[in-house]
């Protein structure tokens, strides 16, 4: 009967213990050049092929990465997901999606979910209600490999992957400002979320670039990130109520820009397609609508892809990563050319 060779044959062969033969194969930075070259060399020529669960077992890991994001049915992120699973999957990893819903309870009862089921390492985008990092924070100190994207927190050093948001926020302004509108509001997502700042100051430096003054009241916050509608009916009435009403609108993310539209409906009906809106988008069908709309639109795909081949470095790395990057993926604008009725264009994140 055929009996697959093991590390314990191989060890006895070549006079090795087996946790030597192990590290080597696993090109470990314990083991010396020399004796890695023996052990592979070996290896090689008995033709040895590792037992994949013995190896799981071994390694104590089990080749899954749980992935966190706000919501699936958001284009940017089922995007983001995709690029993330075309890459893992080649390399032998099963992807667990969770969804938080931008709720902070939901986030960490997810992530300890995860980890719970010992998945090797984590792909996180934040969700709008979480201020507390204590849940991410503990399983980081525990050495569990994460990497953050698109919505990312400063306070744990990782990789992360986000975009130029300033360079969108301002290119989407100032696009309004060239059609015409000098009085923009900005409905904005929660103050802390990482992207909230970026795209605030992009917004400004746009006001600024031409001359129009920044007013603080025209910036009204959605804390729970659109999630309560009566939040975003109210930013949007204080909008419309305010003496000087802003004639145009700049919405930093997907279930803010619905709410808005649908607040605008109610409060504002006859003279919605005099206030225009515009963020960003990457739906699939944003050139279908009627009228056609200025956007800017996120590399998601690409995105998705940097970051899960950061977190796989992290996880297959034989020696402790002390150095971390932040990539910053550039955004492209594709512009509209009647801004004469309503203009409506999302943040996909």
């Amino acid at each position: 009967m055929y009996k697959p060779t093991t590390i314990k044959d191989i060890a006895k062969a070549l006079g090795l213990s087996t946790s030597t033969v192990s590290r080597a194969l696993r090109d470990s930075y314990e083991i010396s050049e020399d004796t890695k070259r023996l052990v592979m060399d070996y290896a090689e020529k008995i033709n040895y092929k590792p037992n994949p669960i013995a190896l799981s077992l071994k390694e104590r890991r089990s080749y899954s990465i749980g992935v966190i994001v706000c919501e699936v049915a958001n284009s940017f992120f089922s995007q983001a997901i995709n690029g993330i699973e075309s890459i893992a999957y080649k390399k032998g990893y099963h992807v667990i999606i969770s969804q938080s819903h931008d709720s902070y309870e939901r986030e960490a009862i997810n992530v300890q979910h995860l980890a719970n089921r010992s998945v090797d390492g984590l792909l996180v985008s934040m969700s709008a209600e979480t201020t507390d990092i204590s849940h991410l924070q503990r399983l980081h100190e525990q050495g569990l490999p994460m990497v953050f994207f698109d919505r990312i927190v400063e306070e744990i050093q990782t990789h992360k992957v986000i975009v130029n948001n300033k360079k969108g926020a301002f290119e989407a302004t100032e696009y309004l400002i060239k059609e015409g509108q000098t009085k923009i509001a900005h409905l904005a997502n929660a103050p802390h979320l990482s992207i909230t700042p970026e795209r605030l100051e992009g917004y400004k430096m746009a006001l600024q670039a031409y001359g129009l003054p920044f007013n603080e009241d025209y910036v009204q916050y959605c804390h729970h990130g659109g999630l309560i509608y009566e939040e975003v009916e109210d930013a949007v009435k204080k909008i419309l109520q305010m003496p000087d009403k802003p004639d145009a609108i700049f919405v930093a993310s997907d279930r803010l820009s619905t709410g808005c539209l649908t607040a605008l409906r109610k409060f504002n009906p006859g003279n919605i397609h005099n206030l225009s809106i515009a963020g960003f988008s990457n739906s699939a069908v944003i050139n279908l609508l009627q009228p056609s709309i200025s956007y800017v639109h996120q590399p998601a795909f690409e995105m998705g892809q940097i970051a899960i081949e950061m977190l796989i470095q992290l996880i297959e790395s034989n020696k402790p990563v002390k150095e971390f990057i932040t990539r910053v993926l550039d955004t492209k604008f594709f512009p509209n050319k009647d801004l004469t009725e309503i203009k409506v264009d999302t943040i996909g994140s």
